[in-house]
């Protein structure tokens, strides 16, 4: 299945506890249009960087909310019920089940929360 999108998702988890995160290191050296990388793990959940540019698929993930809070630049997160356009400092969170996607007309930078072993392309 993550062979049909053309995404980068780093699954693995790239800081451990007490080391310190450093978000612009990461944007700087990311050429992808759409890029996931697992920061840390929080307690059942992780904290996940994505940098958006252009259109992710419609998707939902049946046991897991999603957390999204755009730190650099915009985003409209279309959902079944409705859209949301987020510009930096800005978030939303997407309940359990609820289709969804993230559109970036420019490159963005956003924070995710998720639970661990979310599958971000999720069911479409």
């Amino acid at each position: 299945m993550e062979n049909e999108f053309d995404y980068n998702q780093q699954m693995d988890v790239k800081y451990d506890y007490l080391e310190k995160i450093e978000v612009p290191e990461i944007v700087k050296g990311c050429k992808d249009k759409w890029f996931n990388q697992s920061l840390c793990n929080v307690n059942s959940s992780v904290f996940r960087l994505g940098i958006f540019e252009g259109e992710y698929h419609m998707h939902k993930h049946d046991e897991d909310d999603e957390l999204f809070f755009v730190i650099e630049g915009s985003i409209v997160l279309e959902t079944e019920k409705g859209n949301f356009e987020l510009k930096q400092y800005e978030g939303v969170c997407v309940p359990k089940g609820t289709m969804h996607r993230p559109v970036a007309k420019e490159k963005a930078v956003v924070l995710m929360i998720e639970n661990i072993g979310i599958d971000p392309i999720g069911k479409y």
